[in-house]
């Protein structure tokens, strides 16, 4: 039998889901409101056929149900425009995933109902279903914050005015040596978080704080998206060919202040909210900026994801969890990985075209919020929720 510490949290994450679906009319919710994330049908319909993957075709052997729609979410012949295109009307959908998800729910809850498989040993298949549900509901909230941006704010006025910050952080000062990483006997982590390394750092200062709306402001205030000499070669050139100067979640009123597009509309932009929205060109071309003003934060970089992580488990950061953080280094693999559940799932992002990203946001959900845990993103990629936290060199250097 599964745990109820997986099947609560799953069966609710499928409410959750079927609610963003059904808080919509069909027609919006047929529509592709970003090139790369599909519809919100297609993302709900997305979640239930990787259970459907999973628990029927893998672990029972039935490939009955999955083999008649794997068409319409998986890589092939047709386009996400075309797949999403195919899909039955959304009422349709979602009688066709509450059948299919009260028959999967049944079978994890009796374990007669499922066969003997090694995937499922120490419930580790059913962790991995769970985490991939919470992360499905974060995507499909992005989905609803890039409908947002669709939508006719032109009488929205702001009442907070945001205001540019010179940046300034507390930092703390990390010493040289051997740290751990990664997850240690935990039958929820993913396979790369996996296994739990010992690293060796160098002597790094850390911001206590991620960067702030009004530091950000700063920085465009101050013509960084204007300056190709804060832009490394592949920052300038995607610049080129997207000429944008603000964060993808910002929008200005008549009178020319800031506010933010999410998930319920229009809002005043916190001032001390972590900036969000930006991908890791613009996080680079921040960090070379406030390097460039010199004092104490010159050599200001992005974090790697082990500085990361070893601030979380000392106890030294804050505010994370607020907004993703990108990491200077690529997604991979730790020394003697091995892929769960499967090669093809598993090491498709391994291939220095993908930038790690640490800590979760407001959107998600609990069960994904542990030091351990990685993300991932190709670097021009910016409608996800996320901003940065930068790194410094000892203060002795300056000294």
């Amino acid at each position: 039998m599964t745990s109820s510490a997986i099947l609560g949290p799953l069966s609710n994450l499928h409410e959750m889901q079927a609610q963003l679906v059904e808080s919509l009319t069909p027609e919006e919710a047929a529509h592709q409101y970003h090139p790369e994330l599909g519809s919100l049908n297609w993302q709900f319909g997305q979640a239930v056929y990787q259970e459907l993957h999973w628990l029927r075709l893998i672990v029972a052997g039935d490939d009955d149900l999955s083999k008649r729609v794997a068409h319409l979410f998986t890589p092939g012949q047709l386009s996400i425009e075309e797949q999403c295109s195919q899909l039955p009307p959304t009422d349709h959908l979602l009688n066709w995933a509450a059948e299919i998800r009260d028959d999967h729910l049944m079978r994890l809850a009796n374990p007669a109902t499922l066969p003997d498989h090694p995937l499922l040993a120490n419930e580790r298949l059913q962790w991995f279903l769970l985490q991939e549900q919470a992360k499905r509901y974060e995507t499909m909230l992005l989905l609803l914050n890039q409908r947002s941006l669709q939508i006719d704010t032109s009488d929205y006025q702001v009442t907070q005015i945001l205001k540019a910050a010179v940046p300034h952080w507390e930092t703390k000062e990390l010493s040289r040596g051997h740290y751990r990483v990664g997850a240690r006997d935990l039958a929820a982590a993913y396979d790369n978080e996996l296994p739990a390394q010992a690293v060796e750092l160098t002597s790094f200062r850390i911001a206590l704080d991620p960067v702030s709306n009004t530091e950000f402001l700063a920085f465009m205030e101050a013509e960084g998206y204007q300056n190709p000499d804060l832009w490394d070669e592949t920052g300038r050139y995607w610049l080129e060919n997207h000429p944008i100067d603000h964060p993808e979640y910002w929008r200005q009123d008549t009178m020319g202040n800031w506010y933010a597009m999410g998930v319920n509309g229009p809002s005043d932009l916190p001032p001390n909210e972590p900036i969000s929205g930006i991908n890791r060109h613009e996080a680079q071309a921040f960090a070379n900026w406030v390097s460039s003003l010199g004092g104490k934060f010159e050599g200001a970089v992005l974090q790697h994801e082990y500085q990361w992580e070893i601030a979380v488990r000392t106890g030294v950061i804050k505010n994370q969890g607020r907004a993703w953080e990108w990491c200077s280094n690529p997604f991979h693999p730790y020394p003697d990985f091995q892929p769960f559940p499967a090669r093809e799932t598993s090491e498709a992002d391994f291939d220095e075209r993908h930038f790690t990203q640490r800590g979760g946001s407001l959107h998600t959900q609990r069960v994904l919020r542990r030091p351990s845990l990685r993300d991932r993103a190709r670097p021009e990629q910016r409608f996800q929720l996320v901003g940065l936290r930068l790194v410094f060199p000892p203060l002795h250097e300056w000294t």
